[in-house]
């Protein structure tokens, strides 16, 4: 089945086509435009929301970025890239590939936003404080080279990524955890050859 990403180089298409690079599998690129490009009939009925990416495993549509993560990882198992089922480290690889999606990212995002969680308001966020997620954050990664253990997976595909753009960008804090787990992942060969391809696609 045909394997087409729906993308645009400056977005999170950024991490799906890392992804699909760690797969290995040959696939299609259609590259959107912000605006009218996405918001246009022809692209929302691939995804309503009107944003990137997508991915289409032929009639199979799957949008947002983890969950098109976790689809790769599971429908090419020979890439390796996630714990079988019947793994104990199945457990873990779900936690922390949703942990990077959900707390850590809504904690960056609401931080570079403006928004403040006062103390009382803890409780009601998900994330709790992004003092807390940091601090989670970095125990996790300083326990073993990579967030399941000696193992890379597509969970360090999403935490990885969060983690590098926040570096990048001054997301987050420069801990010495945070530095030593990107500087594990960004020379990986798939990351580099998505990421020459998105600033080709971006020069245009």
């Amino acid at each position: 089945m045909q394997l087409t990403l729906y993308t645009n180089p400056l977005s999170r298409g950024r991490i799906a086509r890392w992804m699909l690079e760690e797969v290995g599998q040959p696939y299609e690129v259609e590259n959107l435009a912000f605006g009218a490009t996405m918001k246009a009939a022809a692209y929302t009925a691939v995804n309503p929301m009107g944003k990137v990416p997508a991915l289409a495993h032929g009639d199979v549509v799957i949008t947002e970025t983890p969950a098109i993560i976790a689809y790769l990882a599971d429908a090419f198992p020979a890439a390796g890239l996630a714990p079988p089922p019947s793994d104990t480290l199945r457990g873990a690889y779900y936690r922390w590939l949703f942990f990077a999606a959900g707390p850590l990212e809504t904690a960056v995002l609401n931080r570079n936003l403006g928004v403040t969680v006062s103390a009382a308001q803890t409780a009601m966020a998900g994330y709790g404080s992004v003092d807390l997620v940091m601090d989670v954050t970095e125990a996790a990664i300083t326990k073993h080279p990579f967030i399941l253990g000696a193992t890379f997976s597509a969970a360090d595909v999403y935490l990885g990524s969060q983690i590098g753009f926040g570096l990048q960008f001054g997301w987050i804090e420069k801990r010495a955890a945070f530095v030593a787990y990107w500087d594990r992942l960004k020379d990986r060969p798939a990351l580099l050859r998505a990421a020459a391809l998105d600033d080709a696609l971006a020069a245009t």
